[in-house]
């Protein structure tokens, strides 16, 4: 390559260290790729189709299929087709057409979190006011806020990209364009950008994390007032599945881009990497089915249609 301080393309490792295991990997992250991305989309045909998910709750839910779904795409294809080739190269554009759609679309989900954690506090601490407070117009705003906002607060950082010296090679020791492997194959002065990530973090990570916390703050106090343990266990029932993907999202992601010494472990960074963006999304519409009785009770009504029509013809 004749110019690498800007290179025309990237070379990804992947798993190329695993030798002729690739083929096994190959097989075993494309069933779980189809899987997952076949549970979220049942998901959002449900939410779409069935009246009895047309509510608030159910529409965030949807919201965080779709982006499952999306995440999962810009990511998986490539490192799937990467597994059965022999030379993994990404052109510069891709390389940073990627590293934009995988942030912008991993912030929103963050944001989506948080918009299902106002909706739950909403719904127990202010059962009355629910219907008020949580209208239509309210819920479209708060998504089209966490859909926008990522995508356009990652243009800059993008840019910054695009326009740095990469005179360290052009060898990515990951299986997509990852923030921190791609940054440590520049020779300029990345203290800035680095600074400007850890705004991001805040700004998207961290703050839907406190609204998260926060109104679970307030749910628990206002359950623990309740005087029955029936009431109390149906209350926080209606939370289960999203406690748990607020867990696997949050822990994650701390762990990536939080614990100490994360540089020095590039490989368990990838293992964790992963995780989630391909067993994490094949869990989550298994979270959503077993952890929700009311996606439960949907999934029995359609299957029981189903029956009745077979019977019928």
């Amino acid at each position: 390559m004749a110019n690498l301080s800007h290179p025309s393309e990237f070379i990804l490792v992947g798993f190329s260290s695993f030798g002729e295991l690739q083929v096994l990997l190959y097989g075993s992250f494309l069933v779980l790729y189809l899987l997952s991305f076949t549970g979220n989309l049942i998901i959002i045909i449900m939410v779409m189709a069935d009246t009895h998910l047309h509510t608030p709750m159910y529409f965030f839910l949807g919201n965080f299929s779709l982006l499952e779904i999306l995440v999962t795409m810009t990511v998986v294809p490539r490192m799937l087709s990467d597994l059965l080739a022999s030379c993994n190269a990404i052109s510069f554009t891709g390389c940073l057409v990627q590293f934009y759609f995988y942030f912008s679309l991993g912030s929103t989900s963050f944001l989506i979190l948080a918009d299902m954690a106002l909706d739950r506090f909403v719904a127990i601490c202010h059962p009355l006011r629910y219907g008020t407070l949580m209208r239509w117009a309210v819920c479209g705003r708060l998504a089209g806020a966490a859909w926008v906002s990522p995508f356009l607060a990652m243009v800059p950082t993008v840019l910054s990209r695009a326009h740095l010296n990469y005179c360290h090679g052009n060898i990515i020791n990951h299986f997509f364009c990852d923030n921190t492997p791609l940054l440590q194959l520049a020779c300029s002065d990345t203290r800035l950008l680095e600074f400007w990530d850890f705004v991001m973090a805040l700004a998207f990570v961290l703050s839907s994390f406190l609204v998260t916390l926060i109104s679970y703050g307030y749910i628990v106090r206002t359950v623990l007032r309740i005087p029955t343990a029936s009431g109390r266990q149906k209350a926080f029932s209606t939370c289960g599945s999203h406690l748990t993907l607020v867990f696997i999202g949050y822990s994650s992601t701390i762990f990536l881009y939080v614990r100490p010494g994360k540089a020095h472990s590039v490989q368990v960074n990838k293992m964790v990497a992963l995780v989630t963006s391909v067993l994490t999304p094949f869990l989550n519409p298994i979270i959503l089915t077993f952890r929700n009785e009311t996606v439960k009770a949907v999934i029995r009504g359609q299957l029981q249609r189903l029956k009745g029509l077979e019977k019928s013809a």
